[in-house]
């Protein structure tokens, strides 16, 4: 199974950093997890409880990250054994870039967030068929994102407003329409343009 995907996050990178290692944020944000311990370095121990179509199961695993470069992203590689249900096994990488808050297209402060997902499954899992368990990852992943921008907002609060316009740029484009207006005969006339010109008056 392969999965790959984008997300934008109203929180800075490295924010969203700091909570992607973060051993109780993980197991807050993963579906189904109740154990995501540190269990040396860059090492931990997880448990969480999988369901798929038909087939529910009890996962207990190992994660491992390499590849770390703070805070722009790291790899992840997982193995874990659901007993009778199957097992799990693969590789994930996570990348993190900031975004430009005066950006057309990005107004407000914040990160996005790009992952893949490589997995293989094995045992009854692996006999539900493809489409069945892709869907279930995509599920997954999709609420793993609304927990995690969840407490991102408890911890931080919501994604701050639009850049305001500079005063600067604002002034100017007042002084641009004022112009404007003045060439088209709508705006403020200057004293000496009111008055005739001296040559003009009647004798």
């Amino acid at each position: 199974m392969e999965m790959l995907g984008n997300r934008r996050l109203g929180v800075t990178q490295q924010q969203a950093w700091d909570a992607l290692n973060d051993p109780e944020t993980l197991k807050k944000c993963i579906p189904g997890c109740d154990k995501f311990e540190l269990t040396g370095d860059n090492q931990y121990s997880v448990a969480l409880a999988v369901k798929i179509g038909p087939v529910s199961a009890k996962f207990n695993g190992k994660v491992a990250l390499s590849d770390i470069v703070a805070p722009d992203g790291y790899k992840l590689s997982f193995e874990g054994q659901g007993g009778v249900a199957g097992f799990a096994k693969g590789s994930s990488s996570v990348t993190l870039r900031p975004l430009d808050g005066a950006a057309e297209a990005a107004p407000a402060p914040g990160c996005e967030l790009d992952y893949t997902v490589q997995a293989q499954v094995g045992g009854k899992i692996a006999q539900l068929g493809q489409r069945l368990i892709d869907g279930a990852a995509k599920s997954t992943a999709d609420d793993f994102f609304k927990r995690f921008e969840a407490e991102m907002q408890s911890r931080y609060g919501p994604p701050p407003a639009a850049v305001s316009e500079p005063a600067e740029a604002s002034a100017e484009k007042a002084g641009m329409m004022s112009g404007l207006m003045r060439k088209i005969g709508l705006g403020k006339k200057d004293d000496k343009d009111a008055s005739a010109a001296p040559g003009d008056a009647s004798s």
